[in-house]
Protein backbone atom coordinates (compact mmCIF):
# COMPACT_ATOMS: atom_id res chain seq x y z
CA UNK A 1 0.00 0.00 0.00
CA UNK A 2 1.35 3.29 -1.16
CA UNK A 3 2.62 5.42 2.07
CA UNK A 4 1.00 8.80 3.24
CA UNK A 5 2.70 11.29 5.32
CA UNK A 6 1.17 14.80 6.49
CA UNK A 7 3.04 17.67 7.29
CA UNK A 8 3.11 21.33 6.61
CA UNK A 9 3.84 21.57 2.89
CA UNK A 10 6.05 24.21 1.44
CA UNK A 11 7.84 25.18 -1.50
CA UNK A 12 11.24 24.01 -0.35
CA UNK A 13 9.95 20.55 1.15
CA UNK A 14 7.94 20.13 -2.47
CA UNK A 15 10.77 20.55 -4.43
CA UNK A 16 13.48 18.23 -2.31
CA UNK A 17 10.53 15.31 -2.38
CA UNK A 18 12.82 12.83 -3.66
CA UNK A 19 12.10 9.33 -5.58
CA UNK A 20 11.91 6.02 -3.39
CA UNK A 21 11.21 3.45 -6.05
CA UNK A 22 7.54 3.30 -5.12
CA UNK A 23 4.36 6.15 -5.47
CA UNK A 24 4.42 7.79 -1.62
CA UNK A 25 2.15 10.84 -0.94
CA UNK A 26 2.72 13.89 1.05
CA UNK A 27 -0.73 14.96 2.63
CA UNK A 28 -0.84 19.33 3.13
CA UNK A 29 -1.50 20.08 6.84
CA UNK A 30 -2.58 23.46 5.66
CA UNK A 31 -5.59 22.42 3.35
CA UNK A 32 -6.52 18.86 4.11
CA UNK A 33 -7.69 16.73 1.37
CA UNK A 34 -4.81 18.49 -0.76
CA UNK A 35 -1.61 15.68 -2.05
CA UNK A 36 1.04 15.44 -3.39
CA UNK A 37 2.03 12.53 -5.63
CA UNK A 38 5.08 11.62 -5.84
CA UNK A 39 5.98 8.49 -8.14
CA UNK A 40 8.35 5.61 -8.51
CA UNK A 41 10.66 7.74 -10.94
CA UNK A 42 10.04 11.18 -8.79
CA UNK A 43 7.72 12.87 -11.03
CA UNK A 44 5.35 14.91 -8.82
CA UNK A 45 1.52 15.96 -9.36
CA UNK A 46 -1.12 17.24 -7.25
CA UNK A 47 -4.21 15.98 -5.82
CA UNK A 48 -7.41 16.22 -4.00
CA UNK A 49 -8.95 13.33 -2.07
CA UNK A 50 -12.15 12.73 -0.57
CA UNK A 51 -14.42 10.44 0.93
CA UNK A 52 -13.40 6.56 1.02
CA UNK A 53 -10.37 6.70 -1.09
CA UNK A 54 -11.74 9.26 -3.86
CA UNK A 55 -8.83 10.32 -5.19
CA UNK A 56 -8.36 13.45 -8.43
CA UNK A 57 -5.07 14.61 -10.00
CA UNK A 58 -5.36 18.54 -10.52
CA UNK A 59 -1.84 19.97 -11.49
CA UNK A 60 1.42 18.99 -12.22
CA UNK A 61 4.29 20.46 -10.17
CA UNK A 62 6.16 22.72 -10.96
CA UNK A 63 3.61 23.81 -13.91
CA UNK A 64 1.18 24.19 -10.76
CA UNK A 65 2.85 25.65 -7.58
CA UNK A 66 2.13 25.10 -4.10
CA UNK A 67 0.00 27.88 -4.16
CA UNK A 68 -1.88 27.24 -7.28
CA UNK A 69 -2.89 23.74 -5.58
CA UNK A 70 -4.16 25.00 -2.45
CA UNK A 71 -6.37 27.45 -4.39
CA UNK A 72 -7.64 24.80 -6.77
CA UNK A 73 -8.10 22.60 -4.13
CA UNK A 74 -10.43 24.83 -2.20
CA UNK A 75 -12.59 25.62 -4.56
CA UNK A 76 -12.87 21.91 -5.41
CA UNK A 77 -13.35 20.68 -2.52
CA UNK A 78 -15.63 23.53 -1.93
CA UNK A 79 -17.67 21.80 -4.26
CA UNK A 80 -17.35 18.32 -2.99
CA UNK A 81 -18.89 20.06 0.07
CA UNK A 82 -21.65 20.87 -1.43
CA UNK A 83 -22.78 18.16 -4.09
CA UNK A 84 -20.22 14.96 -3.19
CA UNK A 85 -17.77 15.47 -5.78
CA UNK A 86 -16.00 18.33 -7.94
CA UNK A 87 -18.21 19.45 -10.50
CA UNK A 88 -17.25 18.79 -13.94
CA UNK A 89 -15.68 21.75 -15.54
CA UNK A 90 -16.48 22.40 -18.73
CA UNK A 91 -13.02 22.65 -20.66
CA UNK A 92 -12.69 25.18 -23.20
CA UNK A 93 -12.49 22.71 -26.32
CA UNK A 94 -13.29 25.11 -29.78
CA UNK A 95 -10.84 27.13 -31.56
CA UNK A 96 -13.50 30.22 -30.14
CA UNK A 97 -13.11 28.82 -26.75
CA UNK A 98 -9.18 28.95 -26.86
CA UNK A 99 -9.02 32.50 -28.31
CA UNK A 100 -11.95 34.14 -25.78
CA UNK A 101 -9.45 32.15 -22.71
CA UNK A 102 -6.41 33.36 -24.82
CA UNK A 103 -7.85 37.81 -24.47
CA UNK A 104 -9.33 36.82 -20.77
CA UNK A 105 -5.38 35.58 -20.23
CA UNK A 106 -3.81 38.75 -21.18
CA UNK A 107 -5.98 40.82 -19.22
CA UNK A 108 -5.07 39.24 -16.60
CA UNK A 109 -1.62 39.75 -16.82
CA UNK A 110 -2.46 43.42 -16.99
CA UNK A 111 -2.02 43.60 -20.97
CA UNK A 112 -5.51 44.95 -21.56
CA UNK A 113 -4.75 46.78 -24.38
CA UNK A 114 -3.09 44.19 -26.13
CA UNK A 115 -5.94 41.90 -24.72
CA UNK A 116 -8.15 44.37 -26.72
CA UNK A 117 -6.55 44.30 -29.74
CA UNK A 118 -6.59 40.60 -30.50
CA UNK A 119 -10.13 40.60 -28.81
CA UNK A 120 -11.21 42.81 -32.34
CA UNK A 121 -9.28 40.43 -34.33
CA UNK A 122 -10.86 37.62 -33.23
CA UNK A 123 -14.50 38.79 -33.21
CA UNK A 124 -13.50 40.19 -36.91
CA UNK A 125 -12.16 36.50 -37.95
CA UNK A 126 -12.82 33.95 -35.65
CA UNK A 127 -16.09 34.18 -33.45
CA UNK A 128 -18.55 34.36 -36.31
CA UNK A 129 -16.44 31.81 -38.74
CA UNK A 130 -16.53 28.86 -38.89
CA UNK A 131 -12.99 28.08 -37.48
CA UNK A 132 -14.60 29.06 -34.29
CA UNK A 133 -16.88 26.14 -34.22
CA UNK A 134 -13.99 23.99 -34.03
CA UNK A 135 -12.88 21.16 -31.68
CA UNK A 136 -9.08 21.63 -30.64
CA UNK A 137 -8.56 18.53 -30.97
CA UNK A 138 -10.14 18.07 -34.42
CA UNK A 139 -8.47 21.04 -36.19
CA UNK A 140 -6.49 20.25 -38.94
CA UNK A 141 -3.91 21.93 -41.08
CA UNK A 142 -7.29 22.25 -43.91
CA UNK A 143 -9.03 24.26 -41.23
CA UNK A 144 -6.80 27.13 -40.85
CA UNK A 145 -5.47 27.40 -43.99
CA UNK A 146 -9.41 27.51 -45.36
CA UNK A 147 -9.69 30.26 -42.84
CA UNK A 148 -6.55 32.68 -43.31
CA UNK A 149 -7.75 32.18 -47.46
CA UNK A 150 -11.18 33.53 -46.14
CA UNK A 151 -9.80 36.45 -44.10
CA UNK A 152 -7.83 37.52 -46.89
CA UNK A 153 -10.42 37.32 -49.58
CA UNK A 154 -13.11 39.13 -46.97
CA UNK A 155 -15.57 36.01 -47.00
CA UNK A 156 -16.41 36.42 -43.04
CA UNK A 157 -19.57 36.57 -41.27
CA UNK A 158 -20.97 40.01 -40.71
CA UNK A 159 -19.42 42.11 -37.77
CA UNK A 160 -20.36 42.70 -34.32
CA UNK A 161 -21.97 45.87 -34.66
CA UNK A 162 -19.40 49.11 -33.61
CA UNK A 163 -19.31 52.88 -33.61
CA UNK A 164 -16.82 53.86 -36.71
CA UNK A 165 -17.14 49.90 -37.99
CA UNK A 166 -19.10 49.07 -40.77
CA UNK A 167 -20.75 45.52 -40.35
CA UNK A 168 -18.70 44.04 -43.54
CA UNK A 169 -16.00 42.52 -43.31
CA UNK A 170 -13.39 43.45 -45.99
CA UNK A 171 -11.02 41.97 -47.84
CA UNK A 172 -7.25 42.22 -46.13
CA UNK A 173 -3.65 42.50 -47.54
CA UNK A 174 -1.23 39.54 -46.63
CA UNK A 175 0.92 41.30 -44.11
CA UNK A 176 -3.12 41.98 -42.41
CA UNK A 177 -3.11 38.33 -42.79
CA UNK A 178 -0.39 37.67 -41.50
CA UNK A 179 -0.89 39.66 -37.89
CA UNK A 180 -4.26 38.18 -37.74
CA UNK A 181 -2.46 34.27 -38.27
CA UNK A 182 -0.04 35.21 -34.91
CA UNK A 183 -2.66 36.22 -32.58
CA UNK A 184 -4.66 33.26 -33.85
CA UNK A 185 -1.35 30.93 -33.17
CA UNK A 186 -0.42 32.46 -30.03
CA UNK A 187 -4.09 31.50 -28.51
CA UNK A 188 -4.02 28.31 -30.01
CA UNK A 189 -0.56 27.70 -28.33
CA UNK A 190 -1.62 28.81 -25.08
CA UNK A 191 -4.04 25.97 -25.31
CA UNK A 192 -1.69 23.43 -25.56
CA UNK A 193 0.55 25.23 -22.59
CA UNK A 194 -2.50 25.12 -20.66
CA UNK A 195 -3.20 21.44 -21.57
CA UNK A 196 -6.83 22.26 -23.26
CA UNK A 197 -5.08 20.06 -25.88
CA UNK A 198 -2.50 17.57 -26.32
CA UNK A 199 1.00 18.69 -27.50
CA UNK A 200 0.93 16.65 -31.01
CA UNK A 201 -2.02 18.97 -32.74
CA UNK A 202 0.75 22.03 -32.82
CA UNK A 203 2.07 20.79 -36.65
CA UNK A 204 -1.27 20.93 -37.76
CA UNK A 205 -0.92 25.23 -37.01
CA UNK A 206 2.37 25.68 -37.21
CA UNK A 207 2.49 23.88 -40.88
CA UNK A 208 0.42 27.18 -42.12
CA UNK A 209 3.23 30.04 -42.65
CA UNK A 210 3.13 33.18 -42.29
CA UNK A 211 3.40 34.91 -46.13
CA UNK A 212 6.71 35.78 -46.78
CA UNK A 213 8.20 39.47 -47.97
CA UNK A 214 4.67 41.11 -47.99
CA UNK A 215 5.66 44.19 -45.39
CA UNK A 216 5.22 47.18 -47.44
CA UNK A 217 6.93 50.62 -47.21
CA UNK A 218 4.25 53.25 -45.73
CA UNK A 219 4.15 54.82 -49.27
CA UNK A 220 1.19 57.74 -48.64
CA UNK A 221 2.86 61.36 -47.80
CA UNK A 222 0.64 63.83 -47.67
CA UNK A 223 2.52 67.38 -47.56
CA UNK A 224 2.41 70.08 -44.97
CA UNK A 225 -0.05 71.96 -46.43
CA UNK A 226 -2.47 68.92 -46.63
CA UNK A 227 -1.97 68.35 -43.65
CA UNK A 228 -2.71 71.60 -42.37
CA UNK A 229 -5.99 71.05 -44.33
CA UNK A 230 -6.24 67.86 -42.96
CA UNK A 231 -6.58 69.39 -39.38
CA UNK A 232 -8.65 72.75 -40.44
CA UNK A 233 -11.32 69.97 -41.66
CA UNK A 234 -11.47 68.08 -38.02
CA UNK A 235 -13.50 68.27 -35.08
CA UNK A 236 -11.91 70.04 -32.01
CA UNK A 237 -11.34 67.04 -29.99
CA UNK A 238 -10.08 64.37 -32.77
CA UNK A 239 -7.87 67.71 -34.28
CA UNK A 240 -6.22 67.74 -30.95
CA UNK A 241 -5.76 63.94 -31.52
CA UNK A 242 -4.26 64.73 -35.01
CA UNK A 243 -1.82 67.63 -34.00
CA UNK A 244 0.20 65.14 -31.08
CA UNK A 245 0.74 62.66 -33.33
CA UNK A 246 1.63 64.83 -36.56
CA UNK A 247 4.14 66.90 -33.77
CA UNK A 248 5.50 63.72 -31.80
CA UNK A 249 5.50 60.79 -34.34
CA UNK A 250 3.57 58.77 -31.40
CA UNK A 251 1.45 55.76 -32.47
CA UNK A 252 -2.37 56.94 -33.12
CA UNK A 253 -3.16 55.26 -29.53
CA UNK A 254 -0.55 57.11 -27.60
CA UNK A 255 -2.33 60.29 -27.19
CA UNK A 256 -5.25 58.56 -26.04
CA UNK A 257 -3.97 57.32 -23.41
CA UNK A 258 -1.70 60.33 -21.78
CA UNK A 259 -2.95 61.81 -18.80
CA UNK A 260 -1.45 65.24 -16.89
CA UNK A 261 0.83 63.41 -14.48
CA UNK A 262 2.57 62.44 -18.17
CA UNK A 263 3.36 65.26 -19.22
CA UNK A 264 6.19 67.84 -17.69
CA UNK A 265 5.66 71.23 -18.79
CA UNK A 266 9.12 72.72 -16.87
CA UNK A 267 10.99 69.69 -19.01
CA UNK A 268 9.28 70.18 -22.12
CA UNK A 269 8.93 65.78 -22.15
CA UNK A 270 5.34 63.87 -22.01
CA UNK A 271 5.60 60.22 -21.17
CA UNK A 272 3.89 57.63 -23.32
CA UNK A 273 2.30 54.16 -21.95
CA UNK A 274 1.58 51.98 -24.79
CA UNK A 275 2.75 48.75 -25.83
CA UNK A 276 3.53 47.47 -22.34
CA UNK A 277 6.35 49.97 -21.76
CA UNK A 278 6.68 53.63 -20.98
CA UNK A 279 8.66 56.14 -22.82
CA UNK A 280 9.77 59.41 -22.44
CA UNK A 281 10.57 61.96 -25.20
CA UNK A 282 11.37 65.31 -25.59
CA UNK A 283 8.68 68.10 -27.15
CA UNK A 284 8.86 70.54 -29.88
CA UNK A 285 8.30 74.13 -29.08
CA UNK A 286 4.70 73.37 -30.78
CA UNK A 287 4.24 70.34 -29.72
CA UNK A 288 4.62 71.95 -26.15
CA UNK A 289 2.73 74.21 -26.86
CA UNK A 290 -0.63 72.02 -27.67
CA UNK A 291 -0.14 69.86 -24.32
CA UNK A 292 0.58 73.34 -22.14
CA UNK A 293 -3.22 74.10 -23.56
CA UNK A 294 -4.98 70.90 -22.94
CA UNK A 295 -2.92 70.01 -18.98
CA UNK A 296 -4.78 73.97 -18.21
CA UNK A 297 -6.23 73.44 -15.16
CA UNK A 298 -6.39 69.84 -15.14
CA UNK A 299 -6.09 67.23 -12.57
CA UNK A 300 -2.72 64.63 -12.53
CA UNK A 301 -5.10 61.97 -13.26
CA UNK A 302 -6.84 63.40 -15.95
CA UNK A 303 -7.09 62.55 -19.40
CA UNK A 304 -5.33 65.35 -21.77
CA UNK A 305 -6.92 64.02 -24.79
CA UNK A 306 -10.62 63.36 -24.76
CA UNK A 307 -13.63 62.85 -27.23
CA UNK A 308 -16.10 64.35 -25.92
CA UNK A 309 -14.96 65.20 -22.57
CA UNK A 310 -14.75 61.29 -21.62
CA UNK A 311 -11.41 59.25 -22.89
CA UNK A 312 -10.91 58.05 -26.40
CA UNK A 313 -11.46 54.20 -26.96
CA UNK A 314 -9.17 52.61 -29.20
CA UNK A 315 -10.57 52.87 -33.17
CA UNK A 316 -13.16 55.69 -31.92
CA UNK A 317 -10.85 58.28 -34.00
CA UNK A 318 -11.42 56.35 -37.52
CA UNK A 319 -14.21 58.16 -39.10
CA UNK A 320 -14.10 61.31 -37.47
CA UNK A 321 -10.02 61.33 -39.60
CA UNK A 322 -11.85 59.60 -42.67
CA UNK A 323 -14.43 62.72 -42.43
CA UNK A 324 -11.91 65.14 -42.42
CA UNK A 325 -10.02 64.04 -44.86
CA UNK A 326 -12.92 63.79 -47.06
CA UNK A 327 -13.47 67.71 -46.55
CA UNK A 328 -10.30 68.38 -47.29
CA UNK A 329 -10.41 66.46 -50.52
CA UNK A 330 -7.26 63.98 -49.85
CA UNK A 331 -6.73 60.22 -50.25
CA UNK A 332 -9.26 57.73 -48.71
CA UNK A 333 -6.30 55.82 -47.55
CA UNK A 334 -5.26 59.01 -45.07
CA UNK A 335 -5.93 57.75 -41.57
CA UNK A 336 -4.48 58.80 -38.13
CA UNK A 337 -1.21 56.54 -38.67
CA UNK A 338 -0.66 58.53 -42.03
CA UNK A 339 0.52 61.90 -39.51
CA UNK A 340 2.65 59.41 -38.10
CA UNK A 341 4.35 58.61 -41.28
CA UNK A 342 4.91 62.18 -42.49
CA UNK A 343 6.85 63.00 -39.11
CA UNK A 344 9.12 59.72 -39.30
CA UNK A 345 9.59 60.65 -42.96
CA UNK A 346 10.34 64.35 -42.19
CA UNK A 347 12.14 63.28 -39.63
CA UNK A 348 14.91 61.40 -41.67
CA UNK A 349 14.56 63.33 -44.47
CA UNK A 350 15.67 66.43 -42.28
CA UNK A 351 18.51 64.67 -41.38
CA UNK A 352 17.95 63.51 -38.30
CA UNK A 353 19.63 60.03 -37.49
CA UNK A 354 17.52 56.62 -37.52
CA UNK A 355 18.72 56.04 -34.14
CA UNK A 356 17.23 58.71 -32.60
CA UNK A 357 13.82 58.66 -34.68
CA UNK A 358 13.27 54.88 -33.76
CA UNK A 359 13.45 56.15 -30.28
CA UNK A 360 11.34 58.80 -30.55
CA UNK A 361 8.79 56.95 -32.41
CA UNK A 362 8.94 54.18 -30.00
CA UNK A 363 9.60 51.91 -32.36
CA UNK A 364 13.03 49.65 -33.30
CA UNK A 365 15.76 50.57 -35.40
CA UNK A 366 15.37 47.38 -37.77
CA UNK A 367 11.84 48.77 -38.79
CA UNK A 368 12.85 52.74 -39.15
CA UNK A 369 15.10 51.08 -42.03
CA UNK A 370 12.94 48.32 -43.03
CA UNK A 371 10.67 50.64 -43.88
CA UNK A 372 12.47 53.92 -44.38
CA UNK A 373 15.77 52.99 -45.13
CA UNK A 374 15.41 54.46 -48.36
CA UNK A 375 15.01 57.77 -47.66
CA UNK A 376 18.49 57.49 -46.08
CA UNK A 377 20.16 56.17 -49.14
CA UNK A 378 18.35 59.33 -51.56
CA UNK A 379 19.37 61.65 -49.04
CA UNK A 380 22.98 60.10 -49.71
CA UNK A 381 22.82 60.28 -53.11
CA UNK A 382 21.94 64.10 -53.29
CA UNK A 383 24.71 64.79 -51.07
CA UNK A 384 27.16 62.64 -52.71
CA UNK A 385 26.17 63.97 -56.36
CA UNK A 386 26.89 67.87 -54.50
CA UNK A 387 30.48 66.85 -53.51
CA UNK A 388 33.72 66.32 -56.24
CA UNK A 389 35.88 63.77 -55.41
CA UNK A 390 38.38 63.75 -58.29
Amino acid sequence: MPRVTREALTEKSVKDAKATGRLYRLRDARVPGLLLRVNATGAKAWAITWGRGQERIIGAFPVMTLDMARTQSRMLLAQVAEHGAPTPKAAPDTVADACREYVAGLRKEGRKATGDDAERRFERTVYADRIGKVRLSKLTQDDVEGWRDRVERGELAELPTKKGRPPQAKPLTKASVNRMRTVLVAALNRAVSRRKVTPDRVIEWANVKPYEKVGSRRDLYIDRQQRRALLANATPDVRDLMECVALTGCRPGDPAAVLRCDYDARHGTVTFRTKGHARTVPLSPAAQTLLDRLAKDKLPAAHLFTNGGAPWRPHDWREPVKDAARKAELSDAVVLYTLRHCWITDAIVGGMDLLTVAKLAGTSLAMIEKHYGHLVQGAAREKLAAVEFL
